[in-house]
Formats: structure tokens, sequence, C-alpha cells
């Protein structure tokens, strides 16, 4: 057998079928028949079993991960406490009343608070470079600032991440710190329940309108006027228009005399800002023109507006360099915050704050300070869990600076805090040496405030010195409840990190320990887990029973967890560790170990997972050398050549894919983005569009080469590769020109036409990628071609003539077909990149496929390098995908490649694909190591394909343990949220899509692969 032909001489009768199916009964017919039953039956059954045994160890995986994470994520206790407008925390001069206001004389009847989404700070000061789009274009914030600064002022805005606009909206209405997990009596849904500045205003009979995002609806259901409320759907970041045009075509008229007495309050929220920055970077003229908008729009509310109108326009966040947020950069941190009002009622305590504040880095304010600032100036109760302080500008009045005002209503602040903090610890039962520091301070201050009221001081330095104590009082706070949130729940966290150890231990000694078939020891090993799952369960149950609202389902989840592990490891014990003492590991073993356990370890340092990326590249390139090596040294020819060959082409892949990039910021300046455009823009260069044709028209034609060299383009190879995949790709490579011609305006056609065309087609490609590719791997037969040809030189006249049957294909029949799979995967996968993540996709699929042939020629298909090497190419191209381990890096606009709106699950799947794509494609590859150029007989394949699939989850495994560990040690770290919280968080999220995809898609999809082919050769 040789280059994909197998021969063999026979007599081939016109009644006997090529599968070697009878024409006639008879009895030895019917027992071979009998017994291939027997075989399909049993293979059916035990490849159930061990998809349910992966499906385990995904179980195992989720529970730890929700362990640790639940001790992890910090939280915070929510206290349903409601501060009362007749029930001020400190007895002032004023009669509080709604009428006349809350603990403090109102100054405003109406407000009108408008959120530009991500409208970053030096989006509106002055820049005489004007080298960027977004310079100079939201102008009147500033003008109105230093021409009119007792009617309006203008500061940085620094949000607390992480700024994500839901958790920002948290903080900017409630004046609170977000945590990722906020522990209150009631979880209905997202909307907010402790108390906030919205739910006073309607407790204070005020009418409520909101245009704009529909966040709010979420946050506060029912709390607006339904008849002027106007909301629209905020998640298609590639719409700058609709809602922003929606907010417009309804504020101006809420001002107009016949509608202005119908509310009082107004929240208007424009997205256009910010989904331009996440769809072209803040360095575009989609950006200059949504500026200019902005500022158009507030040039004609400053004109509309009466004197007991307060006029607020702010961000919710800021953007990076390419547009994005969510972390807790300086740039996505530093929003801005603009006050006006027609009254001339504020002011600044030097003569040199009359300017706005030239960067971010001066004079600014927290956007919990807001909370405190708007519920004084409107006359409502400060909400009750409120943390911030009151703005200066607003209350130290126009002309001489009024420090008695400011000191009332920073005593009132104070003392409101306060009242919260003795609330908090009761109920967190904290002790007093965790808040010592803070009653020091309050005590300073309260003195202060009693000297004041009893007439003992007086005198202007007097009042300065109480706003300072208070001021003072509400910052020591702010930090101490900073660090009493960062506490963590530690036997959580253990829980957690000792359900993936020993999930670890199960999935190394299943694909070390065992000997034989591996699929033989599934049967045994679920029968004792299925026993340990249930028996576990009921005892992590038991407690709850006699101590009410603990453990619970948490109980059940980990004992089921323990149990089954328990289980699991009384299956193992003990003749397959000693199996796994005596296996002995080669060269390429001892390199699997190396890159797996190297990498691990390296998580501890920073600088380390700030440049994972280059770690891999090197990973991958040494593996390469060293196949290079190895391939040298092969005796058959054959295999020598090939082998370096591939090895070289391998080495040159991966150096072709690390040209393309995505910097985090971390990595500056030592690092060039060029996945985009550039390294402020979220669009692709031009030049790029080439890339998805080069695509389209080469990497059919190589795959099919593939296929050649063990004649094995036959059948549904020929349908599928040569015709529908390549369609697919180029119908990809349309798809991005015309969002590219959609971007720059290249064509007549309107915008609303190309997304229309947009979205049909790639739906189509989807349902080809999906669809037919799917339906083609499940129903299609080998791909193979039979010859018959006649022998010459026969003799006789009454016996057949001798004939010789010829297999194209046979000897990758495994590889060859299940590479369908893989490659309609491929296609849908490619089509939700940027044309740059296209091509770094194809440069994988060709890397696979050298990788198959180095395993082949090296012998190696029972190696672990091979399932780890595709781990490692997995790891390397998330990064070369414009992906990195933060938040910002996400890719969202992928939610709308193939919808117009947001639809539950596509959207997140669609997000997913994007984002784990590269990880998705290396695990659906893991059988093919096992497969590449293997008989269609071959016993013990479902055993092989579990475990490479084992070895390469393993890998997964072992990152996310290190990053786990890693990230509950360094707790304290200073980059824990920027750079260790989120490898974690990436790490188990990978593990978690790694293990679904390949227990349902690889070992799943292996199931097909065997029935088609034995249907033809038999079982």
């Amino acid at each position: 057998m040789e280059d994909g032909i197998a021969k063999h001489d026979g007599i081939v009768s016109s009644n006997v079928a090529i599968g070697g199916r009878p024409g006639k009964a008879s009895k030895g017919a019917q027992e071979s028949a009998e017994n291939n039953r027997r075989r399909a039956v049993r293979f059916k059954s035990l490849h159930l079993l061990v998809v349910g045994f992966f499906l385990w160890i995904l179980f195992l995986h989720a529970v730890g991960i929700y362990f640790f994470t639940k001790g992890f994520l910090l939280t915070r206790l929510v206290l349903d406490n409601k501060s009362e407008c007749l029930l001020p925390p400190l007895k002032v001069s004023h009669t509080s009343s709604i009428s006349g206001g809350c603990w403090h004389p109102k100054q405003f009847n109406k407000a009108i608070i408008i959120i530009i989404d991500a409208l970053r700070y030096d989006f509106t000061v002055p820049d005489q470079a004007n080298s960027q789009h977004f310079h100079n274009m939201l102008t009147v914030l500033h003008e109105t600032a230093v021409g009119q600064p007792h009617n309006a002022f203008l500061l940085p805005f620094i949000a607390d991440p992480p700024t994500a606009t839901l958790q920002r909206l948290k903080g900017l209405t409630t004046g609170t710190l977000p945590t990722f997990v906020d522990l209150g009596a009631n979880f209905a849904g997202t909307a907010i329940e402790e108390d906030n500045l919205v739910s006073q205003l309607r407790e204070a009979n005020k009418t409520l309108v909101h245009l704009g995002d529909d966040t709010w609806h979420s946050l506060f259901p029912g709390y607006f006027d339904v008849n002027l409320t106007h909301a629209y759907d905020s998640f298609n970041a590639w719409d700058l228009h609709t809602v922003d045009d929606g907010v417009t075509e309804h504020l101006l008229p809420l001002l107009a005399p016949e509608l202005v007495n119908r509310w009082d309050v107004l929240f208007a929220h424009f997205l256009g800002v910010d989904h331009a920055g996440h769809r072209y970077g803040p360095n575009h003229p989609a950006m200059a023109a949504k500026l200019l908008q902005m500022d158009a729009i507030l040039r004609q509310l400053i004109e509309a507006l009466d004197d007991q109108t307060l006029l607020v326009v702010m961000g919710d966040h800021g953007m990076d360099a390419k547009g994005d947020h969510g972390g807790e950069s300086d740039d996505e941190v530093e929003a801005a915050l603009w006050m006006y009002s027609k009254q001339a009622i504020f002011g600044r305590s030097k003569i040199e704050y009359v300017n706005p504040p030239a960067t971010a880095k001066e004079r600014a304010v927290a956007q919990i300070d807001l909370v405190p600032t708007l519920s004084l100036l409107l006359g409502i109760p400060i909400p009750f869990n409120n943390l911030g302080g009151p703005i200066q500008e607003a209350f130290i009045g126009p002309d001489e600076p009024q420090w008695q005002n400011l000191a009332i209503v920073n005593a009132l602040t104070g003392a409101q805090i306060h009242k919260y903090q003795t609330e908090y610890a009761s109920a967190r039962g904290l002790d007093e040496d965790a808040t010592s520091l803070v009653q020091d301070k309050w005590l300073k201050a309260i003195n202060h405030w009693v000297r004041l009221k009893f007439g003992r001081l007086s005198a202007v330095t007097d009042f300065q010195a109480t706003y300072t104590a208070f001021s003072d009082y509400q910052k020591e706070n702010l930090r101490v409840c900073r660090s009493l949130w960062a506490s963590f729940d530690i036997p959580n966290m253990l829980q957690g990190i000792g359900i993936l150890s020993f999930a670890l231990v199960s999935v190394i000694a299943f694909a070390q320990s065992s000997s034989g078939d591996r699929a033989d020891d599934v049967p045994v090993l679920l029968r004792n887990i299925g026993m340990g799952i249930p028996t576990g369960a009921l005892i992590g149950y038991l407690p709850s029973l006699i101590i009410p609202d603990t453990f619970g389902i948490d109980g059940m989840a980990f004992g089921a967890a323990i149990g089954g592990l328990i289980g699991c490891g009384i299956a193992f014990w003990p003749n397959r560790v000693t199996n796994f003492f005596n296996n002995n590991i080669t060269l390429w073993g001892w390199m699997a170990i190396v890159f797996t356990l190297s990498q691990s370890i390296g998580f501890a340092s920073n600088s380390y997972t700030i440049w994972e990326d280059e770690i891999l590249l090197f990973f991958l390139s040494s593996f390469a050398v060293v196949a290079t090596a190895a391939s040298v040294r092969q005796v058959n020819t054959t295999d020598r050549i090939l082998g370096f060959y591939h090895s070289l082409l391998f080495l040159t892949l991966t150096r072709a894919a690390s040209l393309s990039r995505l910097c985090r910021e971390e990595q500056m300046p030592y690092c060039r983005s060029t996945y985009y455009a550039s390294a402020t823009s979220s669009t692709s260069a031009t030049w790029q569009l080439v890339i998805s044709f080069v695509v389209a028209i080469l990497l059919p034609e190589v795959i099919k080469t593939y296929y050649q060299r063990t004649k094995s383009y036959e059948g549904s190879a020929r349908f599928w590769i040569g015709f529908a995949f390549r369609i697919g790709l180029l119908g990809t490579a349309i798809y991005w020109t015309l969002d590219a011609a959609d971007d720059g305006n290249w064509l007549s056609i309107t915008s609303a036409t190309l997304l229309n065309i947009r979205i049909n087609l790639a739906q189509i490609i989807l349902a080809v990628a999906f669809g037919a590719g799917t339906t083609t791997f499940i129903w299609a037969a080998p791909c193979i071609r039979v010859e018959v040809s006649p022998i010459d030189g026969s003799s006789g006249k009454t016996k057949p003539n001798p004939t010789s049957m010829t297999i194209l294909g046979y000897a990758n029949v495994h590889g060859s077909r299940y590479f369908l799979l893989f490659s309609g995967w491929l296609l849908g996968i490619i089509l939700v990149q940027k044309p740059m993540g296209g091509g770094v996709l194809g440069l994988l699929a060709l890397q696979i496929l050298s990788l198959l042939e180095i395993v082949d020629t090296n012998n190696l298909s029972q190696s672990a390098i091979g399932p780890i090497v595709l781990a490692l190419l997995g790891s390397f191209h998330f990064f070369k995908t414009g992906h990195q381990a933060t938040l910002a890096s996400i890719q969202w606009n992928a939610a709308f490649v193939a919808l117009k709106t947001i639809h539950y699950p596509w959207s997140p799947i669609l997000v997913i694909l994007n984002t784990f794509g590269a990880q998705i494609l290396t695990v659906i590859a893991v059988p093919l190591v096992v497969l590449w150029k293997q008989p269609p007989k071959k016993p013990g394949l479902l055993g092989d394909v579990a475990r490479a699939m084992m070895r390469h989850i393993c890998y997964y495994a072992v990152i996310n343990l290190a990053t786990t560990m890693w990230a509950g040690w360094l707790r304290r770290h200073l980059m824990l949220y920027r750079i260790f919280s989120p490898r974690f968080m990436t790490g188990a999220a990978v593990l978690l899509v790694v293990d679904l995809v390949g227990a349902l898609v690889a070992v799943g999809g292996y199931r097909w692969n065997v029935i088609a082919i034995n249907e033809v050769f038999g079982w």
C-alpha cells in the first residue's frame, strides 16, 4: 500500500457488491452480518459512554471554576435601607420638604441629564495640534466653561472599572463602587433594588422621561413615563445613527411650551460616539461626525433651556486607542462631566481654576460624586448607599467662595455616609479595628460641626476647615470600603482549586495510565462515577436540612463533584496508577510536558503574561526546529523528505502568522499593531481585503493537494472542498469588501441596502458552513473511489476473467473524511473574523495539515506532542486573530455579522466563535492526529481519539489551574484586575469551550466518521 492506493488481486463476480454485501443469502454471510451488527451496536454504545465521560470532565471544570469565581470576584452586601426626605442624617437650619428641598435648599426644579456614551475627556478640550479626527469637534462644553464660568464647568470624570455601561450606570445612580457580584435580597433580573437617584426622584413625585439606550429600562423597570419615553436597542455597535437620531427626534420637542411641563427630569442616552469607537476607533472621520452632531444638539439645548432647568452632560466611561472599553486603562476611565445652568450659581475655589483642566490628570472628580451633587441640587435625599462627595464647583458659589455652604453639604453627605457605614459594619459583623481610622476622621469632622453649630467657630477659615474635615472623612471611608470589598472568600476559592486539581489528576490518569484501548475503561469509570455523583450530592445537601439557607445547591454541586472524583479514583486505583509510572516518556513527550508546565509557571509573572503571544511563538518555533532535526534522521527517504519539508513549512507559516498583532496597552511602545488599519482604529486597512480573496483562491487549492497526495480527492471532497468551501470563502471576501465599501462610502448604494445584502450573504455562508457542511459530513460516503480493471493474460473460457480492484483513498480514509467536519467549521469561523483574522485562520489550517504530516512521518500518532502542539496553535492564534486576555479586546461587532439586532442565543454564539475560533478549530482537529493516514479497520481508534482529546484538554486544564492559582495567590497584586484576573477569566472560558466542543463536536463527530466508513468496509 503506497500513495494512498491499496491493491489486491481477486475474482469479482457480478453478484458481489464492492462493500462485501452478499448477493445470495448464506449461513456464513448471515453470521457475518450479525457480527457486524453487534460490533456496530457495541461501538455506538461505547462511543456514547466516552462522550458522557468527557461531559463529566466538563461538569468538574464548571463546578471548580464556579466555586473559585464565587470566592474570587468581589462582593458587597446591598442594604435595603432608604434615605427619607424628612429624616436628614444631620440637623441643619433648613427645614426639609419636598417642595423646598430635602435636607438642603434645592436649586433646580427640573433637570436634563445627557449621557454621551464613551465621551472621553480629551474629546472635549481643545488641541492646538489638531492631529486626531476627534480633536476640536465637540467645542461647546469648553467654550461655555471658559466664557461663562458662573454658568458652567467642565471636569474630568473618573469611572471605576470595570468600564462597562451597565456597571457605570449603577455607579452613576447609586453612588456605590462596582463589584462583580452584588448580594441582595431581590435578584429580579438586573434591576437596581438598592436606594438610588432615580428611585428618589420618583419618590419625590417627579415625572421621569428616558430616551435612548434601553439598558436603563432593565435597571429601572417601570420608572419612566410610558407616553414620552422612547428606548432603543443598545447593543448594535455597527449602527451609529438609529439611537442618536431617535433621541434627537424626541428630545428637542420636549422643550417646547406644550410639552415642557409634562416632565421633571429627562434622561437622554446617546450611543453614537461609543459605537463609532467600537466600529472605527476614535481617530476616524465617523467619530468627528458624531462629535459634531453632539455639539450641534447641545447648542440647541442651551438655547432652549430655562432658568429652572439644570443641564448635565457626561460620559459613562472613555475608550482606549481602538475605541473599546471594559478595563481600567487611563483612556477607558477618563470621561468628561459638564454642568450648565442659566442661573449664575457655579464657581471656583481659585481664579486659576476658571479654565477646565488641560488633561484628565488634573482636578478630576469621581463619578460617584455625581449622586450627592445632583441630589442636593434637585432637593432630594442622598441615596443611602452613596459613597461619593459633593462636587465643589456646584456649591462654592459664583463670587467669593461660600465655604459655609460647602461645609453644610459636605457635612450632610458625610453624615449619610457615616450612617451607611455604621449599618454596613453591623450587617457584616465588622470589628472596630477595620474602621478605626475612619472613626477618627469622623470624630474630628463632627467635632468641627458641633463647634460651628454652637457658634464657637464662625470665621471663613473655620468653615473651610469643617469642609476639609468632612471631605477627608469621605475619602478615607471610600478607601476603607474599597479594601473591605476587596476581601476574598478563601474557603470557596480553595474548594474551586481543589476540584480543578483533582479533575486534572483524572484527566492525566485517563490520558496516560490506561493500557490497551482507553475506550474499554470508560464503562467501569462511568459506573463508579454514576454511583459517586448522587451519593456525594445527597451528602452535600444534608447540611441544608439542618441549617436552612446554607449549602443547598452549592453543597449538592460540590458533593456531586467530590463523589464522582472518588468513584473515578477507585476505578483508576491501583492498576492504572502502576501503569502510569511504568510509562516510558520519549523526547517528544518531555517536550509536551515542558511546553505545558513552563507556560503555567510563567503566569506568576505579569511581564510573562503580557508577552504570552511571544512565548507561544517561541514554543511553536522550537517544535518546528526539533521536528526538522528529527525528520532528517528518518530512514525512509519519503518520510525524510516529507517530514523535512513540512517542518520548514510549519515554521514558515508560524512566522507568517506572527505578523498579525494586536498590542495591549502594557506592551507599548515595544509592539506595533497590524491587525487593524492602525493602532487607533477598529477597522481593517483597505489592503487587507486582498487577504480574504487570496484565502478564497489559494486555501481550497492547497487543501486539495493534501487530498490528492493520498488519492482522497474523491466523492464528497470534490464537491465540498472544490465548490462549496471555495464559494463560501469567496462570499466571505465579498462580505468584508461590502463592509469596507459601507465604511468608506465607496458606492452610491445606501448603507441600509448594503447592510441587507451583507446580512443575507452572511446567513447564506453560515448555512453553507454549518448546515450543508454538517449534512455533508454526516451523510457522505468515504472519500474513496474503486477502480476495477481486468488482468491481462487470462486464459480459459469457462472461468470469469481475473480482475484487479484498486481503492483510491484507502490509506487516508479516516483522515480525509473527518477533515470535512473541520473545514465546515473553518468556513463559518473565518466569516466572523476580520480579513486579517481570516487570513491567519487560513494559515492555521495549513499549519494543522503540516503538523499531521509531521506526526505521520515521525510516527507520533500515539505521542502527546500532537495534541499539545494543537493546543499551542489554538492559544497562539487566539492572539493573532486580534484578541488579548483583556475585556476591551472582545470584538462585540461579531454579534452583528449575520444579524441586524441582538438575537439570543445566536448573537453570543457569534461572539464566542469570533473570540475562541482558533481554540475551537484546534480542538476539532485533535482526532485527526490519530486518524490521519490510518486504514479503515485499525483497532482501538476510539480509545486513541479519546486519549488524544484528553491530552489536548489536559493542556488547557493545566493553564486554567495555573492562572486560577496565581490569581488567588496574587489577589493583592497591583496588577490583579489589569492582568491576572482577565487571564484567569480567559483561561476559564477557553477551558469550558474546549471541553464542550471537544465532547460534542470532535469526539461526537468521530461517530459519524466511523459509521460511514464501516458501512463500506464492514465492522
